[in-house]
Order: structure tokens, then C-alpha cells, then sequence
């Protein structure tokens, strides 16, 4: 007999807030599927009655990030005086974290409802801030034997970025999520320029050796790498209009590589996974040279669960549909209490 439970989709602000509310739209009826109770809890506005779902979930992302400024504000005050007060979350028996960047990826959450002592999705406090600070991350990669690209931290003279990282260079907010502030620089008097821009999104910003070739993703769920996809965008890269708009990337799962080549996909894709202390699910990128090298781009620990995301994609492939996967993920989520503080 399958045991119902009563699990509260959280879902909110950040630059990724679309991107958040198209997820929790799709996983809500998967998880009603599956038979459990569900309701759904907004980090901006707070619970979400029902009757108002249908309106307040949106069901595309559009080609921009939102403006966050404000929404930003209302979250905070949302997470410091209402969020632990609210049945909603406190009775749960899960709370599924639909939510992508900012404060609901980076820890901060994890963190308040580690105090709360409530059971979530994903990864606790300290994995995530870990993964979306991608300094700290590739740090963790080099340690633990996954190749990823050269970086510098800015501020960087444009001499010594180019000498070390060669061109184009990749320029990007240290810990933000679907490339958000990102640009790819091919000259050297545009790299200042990229540079600010990327601050306007994070206090720190990283400069990257761009990595040619092939686009590929595994996702990773309670311990098992799943199948490894294939990206390619419309784009020179997988940017966030690419990654959100039906239409604009093709997405290959299972990847047409040689066998070797999916196999070691997978290892370094759980070795990343593990080298951030991450639990639950993950999904983890790369690029693949045409040389047959494989470098790790980044771990995503709340990946989309959009109709275009890539984890459902990935776990499609391996045989779960994604009222199984939302059910599998809940499945995995945990008391924490203090241990992570």
C-alpha cells in the first residue's frame, strides 16, 4: 500500500523565480499523481490557496530573468518572520524545494529549516553553499580528481586573464545559476565591460578558459548517476533563453558517445556530486573537447523540473517518469536539525 504524506512545494524569489514557479506547477500534479497531499508555499507572498495555483504557477519561462530587487526584499522579511510559523511548513512531512538560485539554492534556506527541523529535498546547508559558489566548488573538483577549467577571480588585469585563461574567456557571477550575468568575451577590450556586468549579479565574479566542444549533463539521484544527455543549443552557448524557450537547443538523452565515454560521464558526475557533500539529487554539466576531454562546468543542486528541464530528461532515460522521479526525490529528503550549522 503506497503511504500518503503531506508535502509542501516551496517555491519563490530570485533572478530564477520563473524558472521556480514553471517547476512547481509540474511537480504539484506529479506529486498529487502519486497520491500524496500537496500544497504550495510561495517564499514571496506565502501560502498559495488551492483555488489559485493554476494562476499563480506560471507554465513558460520567458527569455529574461525577472527583475529581482524587490522580490528579493519580500522574500527576506518572508524567511525571517513567517516562514516557521506557517502549518504549512512546520506539518509537513516534506517540504520539496522548487526553487532555483539565490537564497533558496545557496543554503540559506536549507539553513533556516535545518533550525526549523523539518524535512526537505536536496542538499543541506553546507553542500549547497558550496556548489553555488563555483570558486569554492572547482576547488573541491581539482581536490578530488574531476577536471575543470583554468578560472581567476576578478579583479584580473586583461593582460595577465588572457596570458593564463587564453581567449574567449567566460565571465560569470561566482554564484549564480542558469548563466545569468554571463558572457563570453572574444576580445580583450571587452572584458572590463563583462566584468561589471557580472558584478551587477554577485560581489564576486569569476573569469573562465572557455571550453569548445560538446554540451553534455548526467543528473544523480540518491547515490545512482543517471543518463547522460546531450545539449546543443541554437546559441554559442547554453544561455538562459536556450536553456527556458521550447525550440531553441536540442536535447539528446541517452548522448550518442562511445560507451567509455558515457561510463566516465557518470564517475565524475557522482564524484562531483560527492565532492560537495551533496545528498539527494543533483545534476552536474560538462563539456566534452573534441580531443575526448571531459572538464566539469558546474553542479546544479535544484535543477529545473520545467517541461525543458534536463533532470526529468535524464531520468526519463534511465526509466523514471517524472511522477516517479518527484516521488523518488521526496523519498530522499531528511531531518538535518543542527548538524550542518
Amino acid at each position: 500500500m503506497r503511504i500518503t504524506v503531506r508535502i509542501t512545494v516551496l517555491t519563490g524569489a530570485s533572478s530564477e523565480r520563473d524558472v521556480a514557479l514553471a517547476s512547481a506547477r509540474q511537480v504539484v500534479p506529479a506529486l498529487r499523481s502519486r497520491g500524496h497531499q500537496v500544497v504550495v508555499v510561495d517564499t514571496v507572498t506565502g501560502f498559495v490557496p488551492e483555488s489559485r495555483e493554476e494562476a499563480h504557477l506560471i507554465g513558460a519561462v520567458g527569455a529574461t530573468w525577472p527583475s529581482v530587487a524587490e522580490l528579493v526584499a519580500r522574500e527576506r522579511s518572508f524567511l525571517l518572520t513567517a516562514l516557521g510559523a506557517l502549518p504549512e511548513v512546520r506539518e509537513a512531512d516534506a517540504v520539496f524545494l522548487a526553487l532555483h538560485g539565490g537564497r533558496g539554492e545557496d543554503g540559506t534556506l536549507q539553513a533556516i529549516l535545518d533550525t526549523l527541523d523539518v524535512r526537505y529535498t536536496g542538499s543541506g546547508a553546507l553542500g549547497s553553499g558550496m556548489a553555488m559558489d563555483k570558486d569554492v566548488s572547482k576547488r573541491l573538483f581539482r581536490e578530488a580528481g574531476v577536471p575543470t577549467a583554468e578560472w581567476l577571480m576578478a579583479p584580473a588585469e586583461t593582460g595577465a586573464a588572457g596570458k593564463a585563461l587564453g581567449w574567449p574567456i567566460v565571465v560569470k557571477p561566482s554564484k549564480q545559476g542558469s548563466t545569468v550575468g554571463l558572457t563570453v568575451v572574444k576580445r580583450p577590450e571587452d572584458l572590463p565591460a563583462a566584468i561589471d556586468y557580472a558584478w551587477d549579479y554577485d560581489d564576486e565574479v569569476m573569469l573562465e578558459r572557455f571550453v569548445p566542444g560538446r554540451e553534455l549533463t548526467v543528473g544523480v539521484l540518491d547515490g545512482q548517476a543517471l543518463a547522460v544527455g546531450e545539449i546543443i543549443p541554437q546559441h554559442e552557448i547554453f544561455d538562459y533563453e536556450c536553456k527556458y524557450t521550447p525550440g531553441m537547443s536540442q536535447e539528446i538523452f541517452p548522448a550518442d558517445l562511445p560507451p567509455a565515454v558515457t561510463a566516465e560521464c557518470q564517475r565524475l558526475g557522482l564524484l562531483a556530486h560527492q565532492a560537495l557533500k551533496l545528498g539527494g539529487y543533483s545534476r552536474v554539466d560538462f563539456r566534452l573537447t573534441p580531443e575526448g576531454k571531459l572538464f566539469c562546468l558546474e553542479v546544479n543542486t535544484l535543477p529545473g523540473m520545467t517541461s525543458t528541464s534536463l533532470l526529468p530528461q535524464s531520468a526519463r532515460a534511465a526509466g523514471i517518469e517524472f511522477a516517479e522521479l518527484c516521488d523518488r526525490i521526496c523519498a530522499t529528503a531528511s531531518h538535518r536539525g543542527t548538524a550542518e550549522l
